[in-house]
């Protein structure tokens, strides 16, 4: 679209009418420049990011295991058919005044257990958290039993919470003389809400006037750029990249008494990260998993199966009638050898983008444990460009 300004000289006094066409026609043109120069213009797609709270945590903001030995009591045959259960039956009834001998107690209705559990970050006095209970000795079943008051520890010694219910084993079995039939693992199981918080964990947020924040996956340039969007944010140079798995921030001044606010404006804050280039393999299932920035340079490939197969027939020679004295019955060995090698013809793979690199792998026609070799033949040649895992 072209616009074009003409002058148009008039007489004194006389209107001309093309004159005032052209005047309103600049001035459109006015108006229309300064709508499309106010108006923002569409942005670039923003780059693939996540937030702090997501690839990160604060110090100390952590879990801690629990631990304690208890007694599921309850069981219908199915328990230990040693001692060590009825043990810390005997040793509890003691607690409460009753008296019993090892000789006049004997059952099989109660399993010794391992009780573990879970403390959150921050759990307060009542706080009910799951527990999981695990069999030590030789009880075939736990279902339908029920767990003992079971104090649960630290890593300090120190009693931290108490468990006790009804186990949920999610599963059953049934038996008969000639067939058996089970769902799920009998000896472990499960209490939801089972333990209660007693006591308070310790637990001091920041080291004086600085904090610091711990990556999931250390990757230096993830900490950095973590800590370049922390100071953007807060309008200063407050945080530095320790390492590559951690950042260290000092606190603002305005934030001196108000840290989980801090806290809650960088966990909210949006930072790219940077992935290293991976291919995960789990040779178990035949799963292969390609990251994203998986390159592979120009390379040739000829994959093919070779299978050789043996089969032994052996004949039994016995002597004709009227054979001479001394004629035996011999076997003779017959042995046919068959080999099929399927053609593999040279196949040149390359890519720079993820997609390019799965449409060549899938060019080869091959099945997922064979794309496995070929991975970790690429990788010995160099061609690969990333990291292999196998698990």
């Amino acid at each position: 679209m072209s616009y074009e300004l003409r002058v148009i000289k008039q007489k004194p006094g006389v209107r001309n009418k093309n004159s005032e066409v052209t005047r309103s026609g600049i001035f459109a043109l006015f108006i229309i420049i300064f709508f499309f120069a106010s108006c923002p213009l569409p942005l670039a797609p923003a780059a693939y990011a996540e937030r702090i709270k997501d690839i990160a945590h604060f110090e100390g903001v952590r879990d801690n295991q629990l631990i304690g030995n208890g007694v599921v009591v309850g069981l219908d045959g199915t328990g230990d058919k040693g001692q060590a259960a009825v043990q810390g039956i005997i040793n509890m009834l003691k607690r409460t005044g009753l008296t019993i001998s090892l000789e006049d107690l004997k059952s099989k209705n109660i399993a010794a257990v391992i009780v573990t559990a879970t403390l959150p970050p921050f759990a307060k006095p009542g706080t009910r958290v799951d527990t999981l209970v695990s069999t030590i000795g030789d009880a075939k079943s736990i279902q339908g039993g029920t767990l003992l008051l079971t104090p649960l520890k630290g890593p300090d010694g120190k009693v931290y919470a108490l468990a006790q219910g009804p186990l949920s084993i999610g599963g059953f079995a049934a038996e008969g003389e000639g067939s058996k039939a089970q769902k799920n693992h009998l000896a472990a199981g499960k209490i939801p809400e089972g333990a209660t918080i007693e006591r308070e964990p310790p637990f001091v947020l920041g080291n004086g006037g600085s904090v610091r924040l711990f990556l999931h996956r250390a990757d230096f340039t993830t900490a950095h750029m973590i800590a370049g969007q922390i100071n953007d944010a807060l309008h200063g140079s407050y945080a530095v990249p320790a390492d590559s798995s951690s950042v260290r921030l000092s606190i603002p001044d305005e934030y001196q008494d108000s840290l989980v606010g801090l806290i809650t404006k960088i966990e909210s804050l949006d930072v790219r990260v940077d992935m290293t280039a991976k291919i995960v393999i789990n040779e178990r299932t035949g799963t292969v998993v390609v990251g994203e920035n998986v390159t592979i340079s120009p390379v040739a490939i000829a994959h093919g199966s070779l299978s050789i197969e043996i089969r032994e027939t052996p004949e039994v020679s016995q002597p004709l009638p009227f054979a001479p004295k001394g004629a035996e019955t011999v076997t003779l060995p017959r042995t046919e050898i068959s080999v099929k090698e399927q053609k593999g013809s040279l196949v040149q793979i390359s890519g720079v983008t993820l997609g390019e690199v799965i449409k060549a792998l899938n060019a080869l026609g091959v099945t997922p444990r064979d794309l496995i070799s070929i991975l970790q033949a690429l990788k010995a040649a160099g061609a690969l460009k990333a990291e292999l895992e196998i698990i």
